[in-house]
């Protein structure tokens, strides 16, 4: 499997190759949306200061182009955490444009028609779809949910609320900051080293100087993917880093907070 780009009604976005018919789901880039700077142009961020008009014909557009539901969104409001909650059509939003409000950074559903959303900017979108007990979840992996193993969390919940066998489910691990520009002090890296053990050392390079190293996040969470039961052609990992390709995306690092939001929307159909 792999995270390959597409592009759909004028829509370039990204997608697993090996999730199949029984999905919808993309992840966003910048382009082709209607907001002005600095949120040009196809902000999917609620707290932006973006006009809501502008974030309810994006959110069209985008949904448009993957075959998702605009009107079905569930959303969280992220707080870089392992949190993973169930939601169902109870948790839909009731406009595409209104904030998530509980504090979550995963969601699992077993429901057709419920739309997870996710949001990033060099944070990672990660996907999980059992396509045989039909079960569905989205992670926002920042560094700190990368360390504690939210992905695996929610691959945990998956077979243990849903039934689901670990080598059923397929993994999308999505545009996000790479080895390449993830440069940090050692609070990260020791981060990964008290979660993941002697593990983690293989997703650490320290820099000349020993104060700075750079962090290899998407390998990280494929690692817990692998520890939580799934195989590794199971896990299809992008190599778009948000960093490097500022015209496709959108970065924290790069630009602050002066800046549109990506979203990663998973459907079941």
């Amino acid at each position: 499997m792999q995270v390959i780009r597409k592009t759909v009604k004028s829509i370039p976005f990204y997608a697993c190759d090996g999730f199949g018919p029984g999905v919808a789901h993309g992840f966003s880039t910048r382009i082709g949306g209607v907001s002005p700077a600095p949120w040009d142009s196809l902000n999917l961020g609620a707290c932006r200061g973006d006009d809501p008009a502008n974030l309810r014909e994006n959110f069209r557009r985008f949904c448009d182009a993957i075959g998702a539901d605009p009107s079905a969104l569930v959303k969280n409001q992220q707080i870089h955490s392992k949190r993973v909650r169930p939601v169902t059509r109870a948790d839909v939003m009731p406009t595409p444009e209104t904030p998530g409000e509980v504090e979550a950074d995963g969601m699992i559903t077993n429901q057709p028609g419920v739309a997870l959303t996710i949001f990033s900017g060099d944070c990672l979108p990660v996907f999980l779809y059992d396509p045989v007990r039909r079960v569905i979840a989205a992670c926002h992996a920042g560094w700190r949910g990368t360390a504690q193993g939210i992905a695996a969390q929610a691959a945990r919940q998956m077979r243990e609320d849903y039934g689901c066998d670990p080598q059923d489910i397929l993994a999308a691990i999505g545009p996000g900051i790479g080895p390449c520009c993830f440069e940090t002090h050692a609070d990260v890296p020791d981060g990964l080293r008290a979660e993941l053990g002697p593990d983690g050392e293989a997703f650490i390079t320290a820099l000349p100087g020993g104060e700075k190293f750079r962090v290899d996040l998407k390998e990280a969470n494929a690692c817990w993917l692998l520890r939580a039961g799934l195989a590794r052609e199971h896990i299809a990992v992008s190599d778009a880093c948000t960093a490097c390709n500022r015209t496709d995306f959108w970065s924290h690092r790069m630009q602050g907070t002066q800046r549109g939001s990506m979203a990663a929307i998973l459907q079941m159909v």
